[in-house]
């Protein structure tokens, strides 16, 4: 509703988002994939750390476990040779920064909007565009949150599902949560529960390959 982006997730994205930039607007707790990147002076404390699933804090001071080889093999025993793993290509990137690529999509959903009531009049609605390579669907709610997917350009209409998100998770696990805070000024609204059951959802429907 402050023209803020309040929640992100991908599924089938051909080039993985890349972060955005430091200062580019994106507010806390949107999605970890698409937050600032951190910047270490150590390379050794950045590959550590650097992980969604890691709870450890870098200024803990708790030392877990250093698995450190030894300079020189023991006399007398046979050093086997690692196995060889078979390094799995990278996955290309986005070349805009998110905080870019969410400036683009909001202005062209406003633009499209505003453009569709001045030709059509106020009983027309702009639910969806369709591209050569993806299709845009849209979902607006009277509190002024707008739902967003971009599916294959082949895919029917999904606004129902968007409203299904709407009515359902957003619903349940946002607005009725007395611990998320509602004004996307200062923060986004994912939560474990909410991404959980709109993942369960998307998985669901008949045109989720």
């Amino acid at each position: 509703r402050h023209c803020n982006i309040v929640y992100y997730q991908d599924w089938h994205r051909t080039k993985r988002p890349k972060p955005a930039g430091e200062g580019g607007g994106i507010l806390p707790a949107v999605a970890h994939s698409i937050s600032p990147q951190t910047h270490y002076a150590d390379p050794s404390v950045q590959s550590a750390f650097a992980s969604p699933r890691n709870t450890l804090s870098s200024t803990s001071g708790v030392v877990i476990a250093v698995n450190n080889e030894p300079a020189s093999p023991l006399p007398g025993l046979l050093q086997m040779p690692a196995p060889q793993q078979q390094a799995t290509p990278p996955q290309p990137m986005s070349e805009l920064p998110f905080d870019e690529e969410a400036k683009l999509v909001y202005g062209v959903i406003l633009s499209l909007r505003n453009m569709i009531k001045k030709l059509s009049g106020r009983d027309e609605q702009f639910v969806n565009y369709r591209t050569s390579t993806y299709k845009l669907h849209l979902y607006e709610t009277l509190s002024g949150y707008r739902f967003v997917m971009l599916s294959d350009h082949n895919t029917d209409s999904l606004r129902f599902v968007l409203r299904q998100i709407y009515t359902g998770p957003f619903l349940e696990y946002v607005v009725r949560n007395p611990l998320v805070t509602m004004d996307s000024r200062e923060r986004g609204i994912d939560n474990e529960y909410f991404r959980a059951s709109t993942d369960r959802l998307i998985r669901g429907l008949s045109v989720f390959p």
